[in-house]
């Protein structure tokens, strides 16, 4: 810092402490900015309007001499720890400052009126929401997707109950005659059969006779 930059900063500050005090009791105590000013590489012209901008709006202005600009930054609650951006003749300056209650800062301001990245101004404020638009138009089906894999064979399922028993079918047609069975052997002794049974029968009644007349006797 050069001994003459101090000086001009010792001397800001005193004009700051020469406000009387009655005027600050309900205010937050001013930033004062001071420094050299040049305008598209030269220095700026006496009377140059130099501005102090926070959040989009103008908070202080002043005009340069010699050079040189002073400026105090301030309103009733202050501005702490707001970025303070300044303007020259209306094109704005790549330099910038952070507002404190009560400080004193050496900037040198260097602003360009052709634009380019000293003339671009401070961004604003997003703006509100706005309403929501009506529902546009469905549009048309895309393409259908790949197949996906196939799934996982299921569980068997239970057996099912047993159905009602069927009615009776009709008869059928009467079978075809069997083959003749093999003849029978030769019968022995039918006619000693006969005989015998005569015999028999002679005998019982001869049995029968002498019972009935051992009664008699």
């Amino acid at each position: 810092m050069t001994k003459t930059r101090f000086l001009t900063l010792v001397m800001a500050l005193a004009l700051l402490l020469a406000i009387p005090a009655t005027a600050l009791a309900n205010n937050a105590r001013p930033h004062i900015f001071v420094g050299t000013v040049t305008l598209d590489g030269a220095t700026a012209a006496d009377g140059a309007a130099v501005t102090a901008w926070i959040d989009g709006e103008q908070v202080a202005d002043t005009t340069a001499k010699d050079g040189k600009y002073n400026i105090l930054v301030g309103s009733v609650s202050g501005f702490h720890g707001k970025t303070v951006s300044f303007k020259v003749s209306g094109a704005m300056a790549s330099q910038s400052g952070t507002w404190e209650e009560g400080g004193g800062s050496i900037l040198d301001l260097e602003a360009s009126s052709s634009g380019g990245a000293s003339g671009s101004g401070e961004q604003g404020e997003a703006g509100a929401q706005g309403y929501r638009g009506d529902t546009g138009p469905a549009g048309a089906a895309g393409p259908a997707g790949p197949a996906g894999p196939a799934g996982a064979d299921g569980k068997a399922g239970a057996a099912g109950k047993a159905g009602a028993a069927g009615s009776a079918g009709s008869d059928g047609a009467a079978g075809a005659d069997g083959a003749a069975g093999p003849a029978g052997a030769d019968g022995g002794g039918g006619a000693l059969g006969v005989i015998a049974l005569i015999v028999g029968i002679v005998a019982l009644v001869a049995a029968g006779g002498s019972i009935m007349m051992g009664r008699r006797s």
